[in-house]
């Protein structure tokens, strides 16, 4: 049933994107560019790249408005194995890890209102994993049971993945008003800064004669090689390839829109549209609210600072770079408006990712590489319902685990190699489709999409190179999902014979 329309589309890219992220990374970016224009050109980087994708996205999603989306493209592109590769990995990490880490985000939050709601409030401790050490990489080291913080994370996606079942027309409601609603919480932070929290000390510090400080092609800039590896400099691009890992994680899932393609109306334009409008609002919006931080704290400060101003963006306390900007605004008032509107943000983005994920398993099920009964369809609702559930129960289970944080970090780097993959995609289904029905051509083919290629392998290289602890694991995940894709396709012909 097709029940999502353009504004729908759009609210569902714009959703998908807006999580905790913009609210938090602009701290540890500070940290390794060391330098205000660096820091807006993380985010700008971050920007081209995005819509650069997006554009290109919405030819492969005009030409083939399918259930499962990005696992369709490199299905048709280069075989089943690569889109089998990308719904496994999409399945153990990037979907259910990052609907895990929001669920737990909104925990956080509303602890700032309850405070019995903490991630040190034990209801189960089952086990403390000891650190372990495998070359630059620490796994482990985290606390396993269930906490009131990831108890109300299990309630927020079991609740989430209810409501979805009740029809698409429902999820889209929830996710429309809630993108309202943060996309404003977003608009009112840029507006507040503007006009009433312009900072003395924070524009001198950023702007007179600060602002292209350590900025230059040849500026040198310090980067640790792994977990407590040694410290190393390297040059201006390389430093802004390292700093994407928090930036481009904030502006992802931008391509979730194409799961749910097979529910959009007249998808042929409403997705390539939806794509291009979402992520357009989406980044500049994300752009502004790092203008806006730098004119309210300094970019630099102290860890050991007593006030807001003292700590900076750079030391913002527990990285709440948005609730520091707004607690020095408005005062504690401020700080709880913050802590509503990133709770906000959080259920809204829980909810377009798990209305977008469950159909990409729902497709893999259908082509015989997933659990069969997940293909099966609700009998009244026409949705997904078994895969809502099997990644729901995944999805809780990440939530006791403690460890979606660590594999989140460790798939921004097979995050980007499937992005790579789909964009290249584009270039050969010109050649091998070339009468292929084509409603939207990508603007800018073929010099945009080679040049997002080039810039997304030359960050992945860099992160291989600087930030290890971050790329081999999700490399790892990646390539366990050959056999097993192989085990899969075997016993699927088994059983067909």
């Amino acid at each position: 049933m097709k029940a999502l329309g353009l504004t729908s589309a759009t609210m569902l890219v714009m959703g998908s994107m807006i999580g905790s992220g913009i609210f938090i990374v602009s701290a540890e970016i500070s940290r390794e560019v060391n330098s205000p224009a660096l820091l807006i050109g993380a985010w700008l980087v971050t920007g081209f790249m995005t819509i650069v994708g997006a554009l290109s996205y919405g030819e492969l999603a005009a030409m083939m408005p399918r259930a499962g989306g990005q696992y369709v493209y490199l299905r048709e592109a280069l075989g089943p194995l690569w889109g089998f590769l990308y719904g496994w990995t999409l399945f153990l990490v990037i979907q259910t890890g990052t609907i895990a880490a929001v669920g737990v985000a909104f925990g956080k939050f509303l602890g700032v209102f309850f405070p019995s709601i903490s991630s040190s409030h034990w209801i189960l401790h089952l086990w403390k994993v000891p650190p372990i050490p495998i070359g630059p990489m620490v796994l482990g080291n985290m606390d396993v049971g269930l906490s009131t913080q990831n108890l109300v994370a299990i309630l927020v996606v079991i609740t989430l993945s209810i409501v979805n079942v009740f029809g698409v027309r429902t999820g889209a409601m929830i996710q429309n008003i809630f993108t309202v609603a943060k996309v404003s919480a977003l608009a009112g932070l840029v507006l507040f800064g503007l006009f009433i929290g312009r900072n003395a000390h924070a524009l001198a510090a950023n702007f007179s004669g600060h602002f292209w400080q350590n900025a230059g092609l040849g500026a040198q800039h310090a980067v640790q090689v792994g977990v407590g590896g040694p410290m190393v400099l390297v040059g201006t691009l390389t430093i802004l390839a390292v700093a994407q890992t928090g930036s481009l994680f904030s502006a992802d899932a931008w391509n979730n829109v194409t799961f749910t393609a097979g529910e959009v109306k007249n998808p042929k334009r409403n997705l390539p549209l939806s794509l291009a409008l979402g992520t357009g609002v989406v980044i500049l919006l994300y752009v502004l609210c790092n203008v806006i931080y730098l004119n309210v704290l300094p970019l630099d400060g102290n860890p050991a600072g007593a006030t807001i101003l003292e700590r900076g963006i750079k030391y913002a306390t527990e990285e709440r770079v948005a609730t520091a900007v707004m607690t020095q605004m408005l005062g504690g008032v401020g700080g709880a408006l913050m802590a509503v509107a990133i709770m906000i943000s959080g259920f809204g983005c829980a909810n377009g990712l798990i209305l977008s994920g469950a159909r990409v398993y729902y497709a893999m099920a259908k082509d015989g590489l997933f659990f069969r009964k997940v293909a099966n369809l609700h009998p009244t609702y026409k949705t997904p319902a078994v895969s809502l559930m099997v990644q729901m129960v995944w999805t809780c289970i990440l939530c006791l685990s403690g460890s979606y944080g660590q594999l989140l970090d460790y798939i921004v780097f097979a995050v980007l190699v499937f992005y790579i993959l789909t964009i290249a995609a584009l270039f050969i289904l010109r050649r091998t489709h070339p009468n292929a029905d084509r409603p939207y051509r990508a603007v800018g083919y073929p010099v945009l999409p080679a040049i997002y290629i080039v810039m997304a392998l030359f960050i992945d290289v860099v992160l291989l190179r600087y930030k290890p602890q971050f790329t081999w694991p999700g490399l790892i995940i990646v390539l366990v999902g050959i056999p097993v894709y192989y085990l899969w396709s075997r016993r699927s012909a088994a059983s067909a014979a």
